[in-house]
Order: structure tokens, then sequence, then C-alpha cells
């Protein structure tokens, strides 16, 4: 079996973008079970921010200033 801290040192090389890739696909393979209820509530919730921003009701943070906040 690889070494997890191995596998980590070589993914953190890959592009942004094949990083979000690889870590969609890791938290895919944990989900085993759907909860239809909890998807349909995150629909809701998904629809309902679109709107926000849609509607211009919801202020936007750009990412720059978010990864300050966490202290990125």
């Amino acid at each position: 079996m690889p070494d997890p801290s191995n596998l980590l040192q070589e993914a953190m090389k890959l592009s942004p973008e094949a990083r979000a890739a690889l870590a969609g696909s890791l938290l895919a393979s944990l989900e085993t079970e759907v909860d239809a209820d909890a998807e349909a509530a995150w629909g809701t919730e998904i629809e309902r921010r679109i709107r926000g921003i849609e509607q211009g009701t919801t202020k936007l943070v750009p990412w720059d200033e978010v990864r300050r906040r966490i202290g990125l």
C-alpha cells in the first residue's frame, strides 16, 4: 500500500484544478450511501444561494479576502 504522505506530496505538485478534481474524486469515493433527504435539502439550499446571487441580495467575498480571513 502506498504511503499517504508520499501521495500527498505528489498531489501537491498538481495544478490547483487537478488537485480540486482529485479531492472531489476522493470525497466521492467515501460516499457509499446516499441520503435522499440530505440530497434534496442541499439541492434546495443551492437553488436559494444561486437566486441570492442572481438577485444581488447575497454579498460575495473575493477569494483573496476569504484566504486572508482563514489564514491561508
